[in-house]
């Protein structure tokens, strides 16, 4: 299997993850955690119900994967997230040391990989990762229209 399918084929578990938020309440971010093909962590938007505002996906997935791992370092992983990281989160994802990050679709509000601005471009810091944004970015999209659709 070659990469786009890879990650095609992670990101579809990750927008499962994204559902299951919507089905709890929450805004359907999905995010899993991924090493040598082996998911090490899934997990969904839960600041709501845990009363956190850092319980996002990829806050959560990460702290997951360290556990697994016994190690707060996450080197040689792929982090996929159905929406464009935050600030805050991509700053854990900088010092987990992930090497690559995958979104789906970008966020024009508060993205900090390339949307808003872009955390992951400074060569100041000592941990270079690379990102990709947009794939399956339209699936992920309509998870959150049809959530906030809902809303409305």
């Amino acid at each position: 299997m070659n990469q786009a399918e890879l990650d095609h084929q992670f990101m579809e578990q990750a927008i499962e993850q994204a559902k299951l938020a919507a089905l709890a309440g929450e805004v359907p971010v999905g995010a899993i955690v991924v090493r040598d093909g082996k998911v090490l962590s899934r997990a969904f938007n839960k600041p709501i119900s845990n009363h956190d505002p850092s319980a996002h996906a990829e806050m959560l997935a990460l702290r997951d994967a360290a556990l697994a791992e016994k190690n707060y370092r996450l080197p040689g992983t792929t982090l996929y997230v159905t929406l464009e990281p935050c600030a805050m989160c991509s700053g854990a994802m900088l010092h987990a040391r992930v090497d690559r990050i995958v979104y789906g679709a970008s966020d024009p509000k508060t993205g900090a990989a390339g949307s808003v601005l872009n955390i992951f471009a400074s060569k100041q810091i000592n941990h270079q990762t690379a990102i990709e944004g947009g794939i399956m970015g339209d699936e992920c999209g309509q998870v959150l229209r049809d959530f906030f659709k809902e809303r409305r």
